[in-house]
């Protein structure tokens, strides 16, 4: 099975190389790595393009500039995969946050699910032991919000540690997405389970970032919040085909 993990990256030039490196090294023989970076002023975009040049075509890099931001470069990322022919989609942070040795797990699920996501919270999924209080109350109840206005199953609706089967992202029609910014989580996972596809979770410890800043703020959450009623307009009418 011909597998593209798609990792978006601004301003990720200290983790982008150790991450690569434990990508290619997974027991995944078929596995490629798309970068897409949103024209990144700390030189990771370049940095992408070094690696590619010495991956032997196990690394391509798509360089977006203008409309940014991270729902529009997993979208791009996903049709540039779907086009490349990939059979499976692995979709996950630059910032080791998301375990590349994690990777073969949700692949697995795969074979009888159409999607795997990396779950904090369902049983057996943990966060960072350094989250104080505060930050874990503020995910917890971010995502509490979203599953519960949504109607969601998923337990963890705001991951973005993911495995598509690529029939299942032609199924969910990324044009259809209108996201962008960390809601592109939640809105993929509503149309999954409007369209009756099976999700698998599989339990993941989710680790604070290695090197760098987030891009989460306060304000990402509202706007993301603020999102969940146009995501619910867009596509409660959804029905899983005949």
């Amino acid at each position: 099975m011909s597998v593209t993990v798609v990792v978006p990256t601004y301003n990720e030039a200290a983790n982008l190389a150790p991450m690569a490196e434990a990508l290619l090294a997974l027991p995944v023989p078929e596995l490629r790595l798309l970068v897409v970076d949103d024209d990144s002023p700390d030189g990771t975009g370049r940095l992408a393009d070094d690696l590619a040049a010495a991956s032997s075509g196990r690394i391509a890099v798509l360089h977006r500039r203008g409309g940014r931001g991270l729902g529009r470069a997993y979208l791009d990322g996903f049709r540039r995969a779907l086009d490349d022919g990939a059979e499976a989609i692995v979709q996950m942070d630059a910032d080791f946050s998301h375990a590349p040795a994690d990777v073969p797990r949700l692949l697995e699920r795969l074979a009888d699910h159409d999607v795997a996501v990396g779950s904090r919270y369902a049983p057996g999924g943990t966060v960072a032991e350094d989250w104080g209080l505060g930050r874990r109350t503020l995910s917890r109840s971010a995502n509490a919000y979203a599953r519960t206005l949504l109607k969601l199953r998923t337990r963890d609706a705001t991951a973005g540690f993911k495995a598509w089967r690529s029939t299942a992202l032609r199924a969910v029609d990324l044009g259809r997405v209108r996201s962008n910014g960390y809601l592109v989580q939640v809105e993929m996972t509503y149309i999954c389970e409007r369209l009756g596809l099976h999700i698998a979770e599989v339990p993941i410890h989710f680790a604070e970032r290695r090197v760098g800043r987030s891009k989460m703020s306060l304000r990402v959450k509202l706007e993301a919040a603020w999102g969940l009623l146009g995501v619910w307009r867009r596509h409660h009418r959804i029905r899983p085909p005949a």
